[in-house]
């Protein structure tokens, strides 16, 4: 279809993603959601009011009419909640660019959604299974052991694992850089044990490169070498559950179960909350008290610690 021929709702659907992608430098995953989201709501207006509908005329109401049909499909709570924060995005947009003039989304209530997040293996579970990354289980236990390393030695995400290249590594410095949530860079400490891990791994990637007669810059990579070479974030999600279930781990966890596990187990052992913010890459400190499952009482604890008005 050609774009002069769309509904104005999917035209300027079309033009937030792009200003998602081009400007704001959204990851892939990110942008899979927001399209998803987007592109479904639109299409509810149109099937709704037709073609012709204009951006101007949606009001909150026909917001949580469209909830309502996400939760008639069977959907739960968070993936409405997931909904609603695109559209809500979006309406932020066309308020500052000028299509509206204030959003409609701003009325419309967040679903309450239970406070659940992944149990946190203890920090003996943790040193457990990253001892217990053998060839028993792993198919490549030099990588892999490095995975276990990085993620929980350095609370880094799955995304930032895999878009690490050697380039980002700061022997010197003994630090890594990682690109973050909106192209954002952080240094993160390399420890010692990871240190050891990835010394253990280098030479092994390069004799396969070497064999393949491949070139990349890739750190982490996957072991047929497919494509660039480069792990992918279901790789390695994949090879976080078999080994974690190996090892005796739930069966629920996942690489960000190791970024929790590394933020809740800095601060039982005395870290300052503000040097998890920085090491984690939120820019909030909730989000952190979120991450690392801290209680109201704990975070007060850390703060009459810490803070020197507090003393």
């Amino acid at each position: 279809m050609a774009e002069e021929a769309k509904p104005e709702i999917v035209l300027l659907a079309g033009r937030f993603l792009s200003t998602l992608q081009n400007e704001r430098g959204s990851s892939p995953h990110t942008m899979r959601a927001y399209e998803r989201e987007l592109h479904s709501f639109a299409a509810y207006l149109v099937q709704t009011f037709g073609a012709g509908v204009q951006i101007k005329r949606v009001e909150h109401q026909h917001i949580r009419a469209y909830l309502g049909t996400l939760y008639e499909k069977g959907l739960s709570k968070a993936s409405a909640a997931r909904a609603l924060a695109a559209i809500r995005s979006w309406f932020k947009w066309l308020a500052r660019s000028g299509y509206v003039e204030q959003s409609p989304a701003a009325l419309v209530a967040t679903p309450k959604l239970p406070k659940h997040l992944p149990r946190v293996p203890t920090i003996e579970q943790m040193n457990r299974a990253v001892d217990g990354v053998t060839e028993d289980f792993a198919a490549w236990p030099e990588r892999d052991r490095l995975i276990f390393e990085l993620l929980y030695g350095c609370g880094i995400r799955n995304a930032e694992l895999v878009g690490i290249d050697l380039k980002d590594i700061h022997w010197a410095n003994e630090a890594i850089l990682v690109r973050g949530k909106g192209r954002k860079e952080r240094y993160v400490p390399l420890g010692d044990a990871a240190a050891q891990a990835l010394r253990a791994y280098l030479p092994q990637r390069e004799t396969r490169l070497q064999a393949a007669r491949k070139q990349t810059e890739a750190l982490l990579l996957n072991a047929k070498l497919r494509g660039n070479g480069r792990l992918t974030t279901r790789s390695v999600g994949r090879i976080v559950k078999t080994l974690a279930i190996a090892n005796g781990l739930p069966a629920e966890v996942h690489p960000h179960t190791l970024r929790h596990a590394f933020g809740t187990h800095m601060l039982e052992e005395g870290a300052d909350l503000r040097a998890i913010q920085e090491l984690l890459g939120h820019e909030r400190l909730s989000t952190t008290q979120r991450y690392t499952q801290l209680t109201v009482g704990q975070v007060a604890e850390v703060y009459d610690r810490t803070h020197p008005r507090a003393k």
